[in-house]
């Protein structure tokens, strides 16, 4: 019985405790449980609130049995990524500088959460600062993935999805300013929605409230269904006036979307997204999926993306933005930690020192220039996907590689080591709203994800078209084996 409440969606769970027919008790002590046999063969979680949940979970009972009106995700468990604060619960940021950081406040998307009723088991595992698509910093060491115990989880949000892959929590909270959702989603076959920038507010603990445009940062749910992803987006989307780019609440349940009857969709379709590297199987996987939608009612086009700018032109200008951004996460824990990350003494990877001395001596030509081709991005993006209801790329160029990989491949093509195996980093210049979803698996039973792009303010398009998508090509029930994850690994 634990192990079947471990994947039961969300959904389900919550409509169960609200009728009375499960406890959430119950249901905390089977996470638990199962968090306590696997997590250490996945360092999907770092830092576990077995008590606190445990008395959470009792008071949640409680309040049912007082006849007390339930928030959406009363008694339901969720995982929380490391980069984001919880209120006396220790938060590193994957960093040995705040191995011992206790917040004294919950980040604003924290505080939604908990007041709908959720249970918070835990902190997921993210790369300092969550600088690296691959999940790994030197305080706890590398998440490992549910469906081979020797491959990356992706990131930065990997130890996020390695929990929800693995049944050790139904919803777990990730953010994302290069992929960093759907990355690991793809990479552990689970559903990762980045909503509309703004959608989700990052709140009142930032000290330079601009900072998530630099680039486009997300707060956006992973979870094994997009009903279950769309139930937590109606929980933590809406305005804050402590972001300045919060938007205004959206109308209507985005659950109500995905239960909408959907008979006609226009999907247009990019296989490499602007001369990116892709693997035979890979686009083998998103052509099969996509003849299947088009069987299934879709209109599906093949669309050429021409960006003015080369491959290499296009990330330079994203690093000199992520560089300008590490400038101010130095000046903004100088100021409020009063941690210096340059400091001789200051316990940080010299990837971090780096990007920081790297930011602080970019001009400020350079960064127009950034900005120029930012614009001339955006541009593109836009006006190719506003000829579809969504356009279609692979999430990711190939699978899971191994851990301790330097130099990843694609088809025994070299790639840049951070962002050459992705597909999702030109979102984060566009601020297109994105999900990764579930397709399919390549040879060796790895997870293969489709990337799903929508206009901007478009995440009920997104929505939508996932939500037709896992109706076609339903994967439900497509979790990583038993043995492997339970298994000596």
């Amino acid at each position: 019985m634990s192990e079947e409440l471990c994947f039961t969606p969300a959904t389900d769970l919550a409509d169960r405790i609200k009728d009375g027919d499960l406890s959430p008790v119950t249901v905390i002590d089977a996470f638990l449980d199962r968090i306590d046999r696997i997590n250490d063969q996945l360092t999907a979680y770092v830092t576990v609130c077995d008590e606190r949940a445990r008395s959470e979970a009792l008071e949640a009972e409680q309040a049912i049995q007082r006849g007390e009106k339930l928030g959406p995700l009363h008694g339901i468990p969720i995982a929380i990524k490391d980069l984001t604060r919880v209120n006396g619960v220790r938060t590193t940021f994957g960093s040995p500088s705040f191995a011992d950081y206790v917040p004294t406040a919950d980040d604003t998307v924290v505080k939604r959460l908990r007041d709908a009723g959720a249970i918070i088991l835990g902190k997921t595992n993210t790369p300092e600062f969550g600088r690296k698509t691959v999940t790994e910093n030197s305080v706890f060491g590398a998440s490992t993935n549910p469906w081979d115990l020797i491959r990356i989880t992706g990131g930065s949000s990997g130890g996020s999805a390695a929990a929800v892959a693995a049944g050790l929590a139904p919803l777990a909270l990730g953010s994302d300013a290069a992929g960093s959702i759907r990355i690991p989603s793809s990479a552990c076959g689970v559903y990762g929605l980045m909503p509309d920038f703004g959608r989700v507010p990052h709140g009142a603990s930032n000290v330079d409230a601009y900072e998530n445009s630099l680039p486009y940062t997300y707060l956006g749910p992973i979870a094994r269904t997009v009903e279950d992803a769309a139930l937590m987006l109606d929980v933590i989307a809406g305005p804050d006036l402590n972001d300045p780019f919060s938007l205004p609440q959206a109308p209507g349940s985005y659950r109500d979307v995905v239960d909408e009857t959907i008979s006609e969709l226009s999907i247009g379709y990019s296989i490499d997204f602007g001369e990116s590297v892709i693997s035979t199987e890979v686009q083998s996987s998103i052509e099969s999926t996509l003849q299947n939608l088009s069987k299934a009612g879709a209109t599906v086009e093949p669309v050429n993306i021409t960006f003015e700018e080369t491959w290499e032109e296009r990330h330079e200008a994203l690093e000199r933005i992520l560089q300008a951004r590490y400038v101010g996460l130095y000046e903004n824990l100088k100021r409020d930690s009063n941690v210096d990350l340059l400091a001789d003494d200051t316990e940080v990877t010299p990837e971090v020192k780096s990007r920081i001395e790297k930011g602080l001596q970019i001009g400020t030509r350079e960064l127009a220039e950034a900005r120029r081709i930012r614009t001339s991005v955006y541009r593109e993006i836009q006006s190719t996907v506003a000829q579809f209801d969504i356009l279609a790329t692979p999430t990711l160029g190939r699978t899971a590689f191994e851990l301790d990989t330097n130099h990843p491949t694609v088809d025994g093509v070299s790639v840049h080591p951070m962002h050459g195996w992705t597909l999702t980093w030109l979102l984060n210049l566009s601020g297109n709203p994105a999900g990764s979803i579930p397709i399919g698996f390549s040879d060796d039973g790895l997870p293969i994800g489709m990337q799903l792009i929508g206009p901007r303010f478009g995440d009920r398009d997104v929505l939508k078209a996932s939500a037709f998508v896992e109706q076609t090509m339903p994967w439900v029930g497509s979790y990583p084996p038993t043995g492997i994850v339970e298994g000596d690994g």
